[in-house]
């Protein structure tokens, strides 16, 4: 299977894990000439905390994609991506995050999802849901999932 197009969907906690998600990604996109998605998922607490963190009132008519274009995590994969001269594009979207990556791996036909995680416990899953295990189990594509380095 040939890939053309990888699926980096990251969360508001990945700012902790940008170095390993970013040399995940060009070691895979940067051989296959593969285009990369850098995809950003807020919940809507999220997105209206960053909105006016980065002064976009209310009324504002500024689309997902470009708040995610303006967060430093993207900023910061971008930088990266292009430093490896590797083609990009960037999503955004507000909703559940597991569920979001999903439907944006679809979306983009990616051939690959490479996504970051943390360890937790059985019971954290159970209690809090685990956007990685969503995403492992449904997503249209293979799914490559990285954790920060130790």
């Amino acid at each position: 299977m040939a890939i053309e197009n990888v699926l980096l969907a990251v969360g508001p906690t990945d700012d902790e894990r940008i170095e390993p998600l970013a040399r995940t990604t060009t070691d895979i996109a940067g051989p296959a000439g593969a285009t990369v998605t850098l995809a950003h998922v807020f919940t809507q607490e999220e997105y209206d905390d960053i909105r006016a963190g980065i002064g976009l009132t209310e009324g504002a008519d500024v689309t997902s994609d470009e708040v995610a274009r303006r967060h430093a995590t993207i900023r910061d994969l971008r930088d990266r991506l292009a430093d490896a001269d590797i083609d990009y594009d960037v999503k955004g979207r507000v909703g559940e995050h597991g569920d979001s990556i999903v439907d944006l791996a679809d979306e983009v036909d990616a051939d690959l999802a490479v996504v970051g995680g943390r360890k937790r416990s059985p019971t954290g899953k159970a209690v809090f849901g685990s956007t990685a295990q969503t995403v492992l189990l449904s997503a249209p594509c293979p799914v490559t999932f990285v954790r920060k380095d130790h």
